[in-house]
């Protein structure tokens, strides 16, 4: 074996072909120069698994040694030390007591840290929500937590508010009675959370507006492109016109989905639209009423009506 033959920049090479690339036989843990098969190096560190896994051999045992991925949101990145259970006689005493015993070294905190982070993971899972708005939510529960801001409220509470803050601050917001179904706390008690975390990490959230919720009430109804515009133009201009003053965004984008449905060929009931938006009927006929006057101002000027404005269905 030659000694390899080191530039400037410590490279290793071979000195007879320096600009040749050099094999790396992991198996022997030497390196080889590609053009004459000298050995220019040796001891090269493998960073493989150091076990093979076969399908056919499932016993129950990980042969992993390098424990779980670091998560640098619980205190000491979650780096902790498991004794697995004795398997030899060296293993216990003579009274049949296991010697090592693998004491829980996680704290109280952190084991909160993990449950809360668990449930928000599962809230997200059922309404498809993506890992950045997980992530923010997370981030948002730790800055809770760790400033012991809401003592005396209830993890899974503080959870469900994280996860609607983390919809609302990434652009995709939810309903709280979206939220609600998917989480064990009540409407109320979310929305009380909600106003005490923003209040306590003195941040904020934007406005929701009618076209947060549009696209997806469509979506979800089946209606297409064209209605979805029309109900898009009809709730902004209702909104800029003061037409339908106090009421809620999700509330005026459901009436603005039944005014454009009712004039299109894609016809959709309150009931059907109410239970999309998660809204009453009577909520939907109220703004329907205030918006009906000003049809002709409020539809788009290219709109193809199936059914004309004075046919539409009068509250």
């Amino acid at each position: 074996m030659s000694n390899s033959s080191r530039f400037e920049t410590n490279k290793i090479c071979c000195y007879a072909h320096p600009d040749a690339p050099l094999i790396e036989d992991y198996r022997a843990g030497d390196q080889i120069c590609s053009e004459c098969g000298l050995v220019v190096g040796d001891r090269v560190i493998d960073v493989g698994s150091e076990w093979r896994t076969f399908s056919n051999e499932k016993a129950g045992n990980d042969p992993s040694r390098v424990g779980g991925p670091e998560n640098p949101l619980l205190n000491g990145s979650d780096l902790s030390t498991m004794i697995g259970p004795g398997r030899g006689d060296a293993s216990f005493d003579s009274f049949g007591v296991s010697k090592y015993q693998n004491r829980r070294t996680m704290s109280s905190s952190d084991r909160a840290l993990i449950n809360a982070f668990r449930e928000i993971n599962s809230m997200a899972d059922r309404i498809n929500l993506p890992k950045t708005i997980v992530d923010r939510a997370n981030n948002l529960f730790k800055q809770v937590h760790d400033g012991k801001n809401l003592k005396g409220r209830a993890n899974d509470a503080i959870a469900s508010a994280c996860l609607y803050i983390a919809c609302r601050q990434e652009g995709v917001p939810r309903t709280f009675k979206e939220i609600c179904a998917v989480s064990k706390i009540s409407k109320k008690e979310i929305g009380r959370c909600f106003k005490l975390i923003l209040k306590a990490l003195e941040t904020s959230v934007d406005l929701i507006t009618t076209g947060d919720f549009m696209s997806r009430f469509c979506s979800n109804l089946g209606l297409p492109n064209m209605v979805q515009r029309a109900a898009t133009h009809i709730a902004r201009k209702a909104v800029e016109l003061d037409i339908v003053p106090g009421r809620s965004p999700i509330s005026v984008a459901a009436a603005a989905i039944y005014m454009a449905s009712q004039a299109s060929e894609d016809k959709r009931s309150q009931k059907e639209i109410g239970d999309i938006a998660g809204v009453a009927d009577v909520t939907i006929r109220q703004s329907y009423k205030l918006m009906y006057p000003h049809a002709v101002k409020l539809f788009p000027e290219d709109f193809k009506f199936a059914t004309p404005i004075d046919q539409l269905p009068q509250m």
